[in-house]
């Protein structure tokens, strides 16, 4: 969040204006900060310039000061010295002539200064091309009163309420060698899960209007003082010039930081979908000094039906309320960030004065759930940068009973590997996990004790011997095989497991199922300067059948020495000039071919490249796109990272990986597309290199299209490609016939139909539960080959599998063409089975196999605990898939319309 959020609130409703936001300072007696923003309306421009509080967090916020029409006889006149333009720390200084006068401002160094100036420019030239088209500016006079104040231009806004209107730059503030980055925002896109960012609604009722969902982040682009003047290191877009600067920066960084101490206090709490019913000072409140920071997650926040398929629950501004409160009274703190997945949620709060000091703020989400997708089970996590140092905290809740350790670890690989913050740059990476100074891990991870029955737990709690009970935790184990959580500390373990209570009390379960206490809320870390001050569980709290944890970490924050910064950024440029202009990049590659045996559906592959820098000078490197092609490579390949700088004499390790999913199957699947492609490696003020990668894929029934899954009796991997090739090459895909008569059903939907019909008819959390990656494979590998003969893996893994292959099916059960149709009549039985009746043959039967399935599921709902709404909402998703994307009203309707299938046998 930063200003451009608050400016989105006083601009107009109309999706035809789009804002480039950019900070600048005017050169006044008094220097003051305000936005420009170049702002674009069927075709006319203006220049509108804000003024803003320091922490501006709405339209109220936010006053929009002057208004400047680019109009023939507006100009932009640069008028920065001779010394300043000699210096690659300088600010930018111009002057913008308009009918009534002129004013000066200065900008702050940077690309974005300059592409923004560029943009002003451009707009200029367009006046200019049409001078006898003079622009009326009809659209501005909605932002002026009637009669103009004093002053000329100067203008008093007019409030206009909420807009939809996108942002495509912005930029901070700062002195001379201050610059910071920040990603870009746009109007309508949140943050997976969290409430960050606003979102436009659709409907009757709602369209085009910005609802905001409670709350909006008090950090904001606040001027940053000396401290963290180094800020400007984390600015990826800059040019080659100003990359070289960055890396010689972080090279000597010891050279004009130093530590200082923070208290960071971390907490994580299951709360069983209850709602706050005590207050949370003892655990919040109950450190003896208050903390510098608070980073606090919750676990199962909401259990409902409509937060687990909806993601909406009021729950969470209950709970935020009772943490808000609960804070140590001894400080002032504002929220920095919420962020939610389902029932996941992580509050970030600091101590008022440190909130200018807190930048680069992102925030993710992952769910691992069922396919990978639901966020039952999964993590939100934020990233920012405090004063000079990255810090990333996870909050996760990972999958549940004492025989799923597996499964967990799986969790917590997926998590780090999907769970990654977008930089401005988009032609960067993005940052994962662990590319962070400091990683603070905090959930519900579920590990047990293993190897004890529950007398034998209850028995070592009563003699308060931790140090052997220590010994059979899960966890422990796990991470002394370096299976998870590699890098990572955690602190003794000296209080009584958290889980499981009974509901408001301090007693263990008593419940039928009688769980082993055990250990499942946990605080980790990783990272240099950390010292843990605490660790304990608070049994004050009883709203849950779990208690909370809390840990204090002393962490040693990296700040700047202004005058050691200013003398080695001095240093930097001067013998940059100098090497500049004498050395040209070079580079030597590890190897220049690479290739992928055996490519199969959803597993990833890996090769890598090392770049060694054996020139005279930093060097910057990008895989560029081909001629008359979208991208650099073919959506199956990735190179990690894309783009990226190497120090002189440096190695840099670049993975290129190979990952076929439903988006690309269906074209290897086929043979209308290959494992070829060429990638280019362009260095900057050098040579390109040019990289060969080829492979087989190996076709899977998984993305191959149910018409000719029918024409296939045997496994599809047996088939000559050229026979898969003829089956898909024409519209019509039954013109080739392979077998006389065709299965009324894809053989591998009959399979893994069957088998659960079989074995899982009673199973307890059917299509919800997530299976083991492993297994999905080994399924994969029996469909594809017919080896073995039965389906291996477990029940949830069966389950999983089929949802995956009804996701990547070309074109859904009920095709593209027919899905208004069902929109349309989803509230008339009849009409429904009249538009099933309309699906080809082999998509009908299909259709129907797969709701008389559930439908037999239903009868052991009180064994499997499915119901109606459920299948429905799963299963909807994946049989009427919509040609575009889909709005929840959609989602509703596709539901609605399954339903009348699964309450009542149509057949």
């Amino acid at each position: 969040m930063d200003q451009s959020f608050a400016i989105q609130e006083i601009l107009p409703q109309d999706e035809n204006c789009v804002i480039a936001v950019q900070c600048l300072v005017f050169v006044d007696n008094v220097t003051e900060s305000r936005l420009l923003g170049l702002v674009e309306r069927t075709k006319e421009h203006a220049l509108f310039v804000f003024t803003h509080r320091r922490m501006a967090i709405t339209g109220e916020d936010v006053t929009l000061e002057d208004i400047f029409p680019i109009s023939n006889d507006f100009a932009v006149v640069e008028v920065s010295s001779a010394d300043e333009l000699s210096f690659v720390g300088a600010d930018t200084r111009v002057r913008l002539n308009f009918q009534d006068g002129e004013l000066e401002v200065r900008l702050p160094f940077g690309s974005h200064s300059r592409l923004f100036l560029s943009e002003v420019n451009r707009a200029c030239s367009d006046v200019c091309k049409s001078p006898k088209e003079a622009p009326k500016f009809e659209w501005l006079h909605k932002y002026r009163k009637a009669s103009k104040g004093q002053g000329g231009i100067k203008q008093t806004l007019v409030p206009l309420g909420t807009a939809h209107t996108k942002i495509s730059q912005h930029k901070k503030t700062g002195n001379s060698l201050n610059a910071v980055s920040r990603s870009p925002v746009e109007g309508n896109k949140r943050v997976n899960s969290g409430v960050e960012h606003p979102r436009v609604e659709s409907g009757p009722e709602s369209q085009g209007k910005v609802k905001r969902e409670g709350r909006d982040d008090l950090v904001r682009q606040s001027s940053h003082t000396a401290s963290n003047k180094a800020t400007m290191l984390a600015m990826p877009q800059f040019g080659l010039r100003d990359n070289l600067v960055r890396c010689e920066l972080l090279k000597n960084e010891d050279i004009y930081t130093y530590l200082e101490n923070f208290s960071f206090f971390l907490g994580t709490y299951n709360v069983n979908g209850q709602t706050p019913k005590e207050g949370l000072r003892a655990w919040l409140g109950s450190t003896s000094t208050p903390p510098d920071m608070y980073c606090v997650g919750f676990q199962e926040l909401d259990l409902s039906k409509e937060a687990f398929f909806f993601n909406d629950t009021p729950k969470e501004t209950e709970w935020m309320k009772a943490v808000s409160e609960g804070l140590h009274p001894g400080a002032k703190y504002a929220l920095v960030k919420l962020v939610r997945l389902v029932g996941i949620m992580l509050l970030f709060y600091v101590r008022n004065e440190h909130a200018k000091h807190i930048s680069e703020m992102e925030a993710e989400t992952v769910g691992t759930g069922i396919m990978g997708r639901m966020g039952n089970k999964g993590a939100v996590a934020i990233r920012f940068r405090f004063h000079n140092s990255d810090i990333c905290v996870v909050n996760s809740h990972l999958a549940a009973h004492i025989e799923e350790y597996e499964r967990r670890n799986q969790d917590y690989k997926d998590i780090c590997s999907r769970l990654l913050f977008r930089q401005h740059d988009p032609a960067l990476a993005p940052l994962a996990i662990m590319k962070h100074d400091v990683v603070l891990w905090l959930g519900d991870l579920n590990y047990r004790l293993s190897d004890l029955d529950v007398d034998n737990v209850k028995d070592l709690i009563a003699k308060k011997d931790f140090e052997t009970l220590h010994s059979y935790d899960q966890l422990k184990r796990q991470i002394d095989e370096k299976a998870v959580f590699v890098g990572f500390m955690e602190g003794d373990i000296s209080f009584l497991p958290t889980y499981k209570y009974d509901t408001g009390s301090d007693q263990w379960d008593t419940s039928e199922k009688c769980r082993v206490p055990a250990w499942c809320d946990r605080i980790l870390w990783r990272g240099k300067n950390v010292r843990q001050l605490h660790y304990q569980s608070h049994m004050a709290l009883k709203t849950s059948d779990h208690k909370p944890v809390s840990s204090l970490l002393e962490i040693g924050i990296k700040l700047v020495n202004e005058e050691s910064y200013k003398k080695t950024f001095e240093e930097i440029v001067r013998s940059l000039d100098k090497m500049e202009n004498e050395c040209i990049p070079s580079l030597t590659l590890s190897t220049r071919e690479f290739h992928f045996k055996d490519v199969k559906f959803m597993q990833h592959q890996a090769e890598t490249l090392t770049l060694h820098n054996d020139g005279q000078v930093p060097c910057q490197f990008e895989f560029i796109q081909k001629l008359d092609e979208p991208t650099y490579c073919k959506p199956w390949l990735t190179a990690n990272p894309a783009k990226g700088f190497i120090a002189q004499g440096g190695n840099m390790d670049i993975d290129l990986e190979v990952f076929v999913n439903r988006s690309t199957a269906t074209e290897l699947n086929a043979g209308r597309q290959q494992i070829e492609d060429i990638l280019v490696l362009h260095l900057e003020r050098g040579k390109d290199y040019f990289l060969s990668v080829s492979g087989n894929y190996l076709p899977s029934c998984f993305g191959s299209s149910i018409q000719t899954l029918c024409q296939l009796r045997d496994p599809i991997q047996e088939m000559p490609l050229e026979t898969l090739r003829e089956l898909t090459s024409s519209g019509d895909e039954t013109r080739t016939v392979i077998i006389d008569k065709p299965l009324d059903i894809p053989k591998e939907i009959w399979q893994m139909v069957d088998h659960l019909y079989r074995n899982a008819p009673k199973q307890g959390e059917l299509f919800q539960q997530p299976g083991l990656r492993s297994e999905f494979v080994e399924i994969r590998d029996c469909l594809d080959t017919g080896m073995p003969d039965s389906l291996p893996g477990s029940n949830h893994s069966v389950a999983e599998a089929l949802l995956l292959f009804l996701d990547a099916l070309p074109e859904p059960v009920v095709p593209f063409s027919l899905y208004q149709q069902c929109l349309e009549c989803c509230s008339n039985t009849s009409q429904c089975k009249k538009v099933v009746s309309l699906l080809p043959q082999c998509h009908k039967n299909v259709f129907n196999y797969i709701a008389a399935f559930l439908r037999e599921l239903l009868k052991h709902s009180t064994h499997n605990s499915l119901d109606v709404n459920i299948l429905a909402t799963i299963f909807a998703a994946l049989l009427l898939r919509s040609p575009t994307k889909q709005d929840l009203a959609e989602k509703r309707k596709t539901q609605e319309f399954f339903q009348h299938f699964l309450v009542q046998d149509l057949s």
